[in-house]
């Protein structure tokens, strides 16, 4: 990830928090949700684990727009499991994680890229 940062102006100065810090709270309200088996890479967390960069937020994008942010989070899921329901849980666990750690309620996109079938 890039280092973009969200800048909360505070009365004395400011607090910058970066898209690596939103995207590791946003992969652990992920991990905890029954029914996700994981996150999907991307294209470019393929790229920088083939060099030897490994990123905690893999499957997670964030972009910042203003005070605003907006979350992309590519979720695999356990075969048997309800999208919907799972993909709402998803987006109710990240908006509290994120929102509760740094003010801000976000909006969370679930992209469904892949189903995983228990052995």
């Amino acid at each position: 990830m890039s280092e973009n940062y969200i800048t909360l102006p505070q009365s004395d100065g400011s607090v910058n928090i970066s898209e690596e810090v939103v995207a590791v709270i946003s992969a652990a309200a992920i991990s905890e949700v029954e029914g996700v088996a994981g996150l999907s890479n991307t294209a470019g967390s393929d790229i920088q684990d083939f060099v030897g960069k490994r990123s905690v937020s893999k499957g997670i994008k964030i972009d910042f727009a203003d005070s605003a942010i907006t979350i992309d989070a590519l979720v695999m899921l356990h075969y048997g499991s309800g999208i919907a329901a799972v993909a709402a849980k998803v987006q109710e666990a990240v908006v509290s994680a994120v929102e509760a750690m740094t003010g801000i309620r976000p909006t969370v996109n679930v992209h469904i890229t892949g189903v995983v079938f228990d052995k």
